[in-house]
């Protein structure tokens, strides 16, 4: 089964940017589709991004759309998160995962997860 590690995450003030990676081990994920989901406290994980197997496709949660960027590179093994204009909002521990599915952006269709990294941004 593949083991997959977030990193990047951090505190960052209002207007900053972080750049979030997962990295796959174990055996790659060049045929898998990738997504990045977060949670809040007190809050349900959401769907941020999710970027399908081949990189031609890419889906994002409307409160993202026009800040953050997935993008992958199946060289490495690795799958980012760019996050621009961060805002208290953005708050969270974010977490990468894997699917089976062409593209999905619901945490059911997801099987495998990492363990998560927190980004806290500060007003």
């Amino acid at each position: 089964q593949v083991q997959l590690v977030e990193s990047g995450g951090g505190l960052v003030q209002a207007g900053g940017s972080l750049r979030l990676s997962c990295a796959a081990s174990g055996r790659t994920f060049s045929n898998y589709a990738m997504g990045w989901f977060r949670q809040a406290p007190g809050k349900e994980r959401e769907f941020v991004a999710a970027i399908s197997w081949n990189g031609g496709t890419t889906n994002y949660a409307d409160s993202v759309k026009g800040r953050f960027t997935i993008s992958r590179d199946t060289a490495k093994n690795t799958v980012y998160l760019q996050m621009n204009s961060l805002t208290p909002e953005d708050t969270a521990v974010y977490y990468c995962a894997r699917t089976g599915r062409y593209i999905s952006q619901y945490t059911y269709e997801y099987s495998s997860w990492g363990q998560g990294t927190q980004v806290t941004v500060s007003s």
